[in-house]
């Protein structure tokens, strides 16, 4: 896939647009990769836009682990087994992903958006301060995060979704771990699905370094902008949230739309 200048530079904002969103509300922010790459980009095959957005996905999410990791916030034996499981997941999904027709794959990433979008409209579940998970569950717990990771695993490799909007609530639920520990435990499985991922499509032909780089390079200025921003929202974090999800179900529509029509 040959690329001009001037859609490497629309990539980088792309990653920057999708790394600010990202730091900002947790989640999210990566199913609009592919809509940017394929609209704004001009990546004519979806299946290569599927591919850089989960690479350039991958890269930001260990970007914000690490920050994460030297805060102290990783709990690694949960986000291990969770990610650990959920690779082998994510592998068949992308493999399975791999086998549909271009415009029936994204009909399905648009239900997928929509998904999403009604997700982050649900108010988040608070933190419980006393809900502190040690570094070493029990079996029942390594079992439901097993199966949690296995299931999230597949859908992120098969729509290029997850992250805050599918890990997270996988985590919660497993383990009973609050919001901001799971958070900090999802990035480790976003950076193994994605690069999972982004892998099956490289082994496919479908994944330009270029395009990935110039991502790579804009989700570093966007992670940067997106903290702060993150501080300054304060209260209106929620109203927020909630009007980004509402852009990413006209998005979702916009998708569906372009798919039925082939335009």
């Amino acid at each position: 896939m040959s690329l001009t200048w001037l859609q490497l530079g629309l990539a980088s904002v792309s990653g920057a647009l999708v790394a600010l969103l990202l730091s900002v509300f947790g989640g999210g922010g990566s199913v609009l990769a592919v809509p940017l790459l394929l609209y704004l980009v001009g990546v004519r095959d979806p299946h290569a836009a599927l591919g850089a957005s989960a690479a350039g996905v991958a890269l930001n999410a260990l970007t914000a682990l690490a920050g994460h990791a030297r805060a102290g916030r990783v709990r690694w034996r949960p986000a291990l087994t969770f990610a650990a499981f959920g690779v082998t997941g994510a592998w068949a999904g992308a493999a399975l992903a791999q086998r549909i027709d271009g415009r029936a794959l994204l009909l399905a990433f648009a239900g997928a958006m929509v998904t999403v979008g009604l997700a982050m409209l649900r108010p988040a579940r608070a933190e419980d301060p006393s809900a502190a998970l040690p570094n070493r569950p029990s079996r029942l717990v390594q079992l439901r995060l097993a199966g949690a990771g296995l299931g999230v695993g597949a859908a992120s490799g098969f729509f290029r979704i997850g992250g805050g909007v599918l890990i997270v609530p996988g985590l919660m639920a497993a383990t009973g771990m609050g919001l901001a520990m799971a958070q900090a435990a999802s990035l480790v499985s976003v950076a193994a699905f994605g690069a999972t991922t982004a892998a099956t499509y490289a082994a496919a032909g479908w994944l330009d370094p270029a395009l990935v780089s110039a991502m790579a390079v804009g989700g570093l200025g966007g992670a940067a902008l997106g903290l702060p921003l993150a501080a300054r929202l304060g209260r209106n974090v929620t109203l927020a949230r909630r009007l980004f999800a509402g852009l990413i179900i006209l998005t979702a529509l916009y998708v569906a739309v372009r798919a039925v029509t082939g335009a």
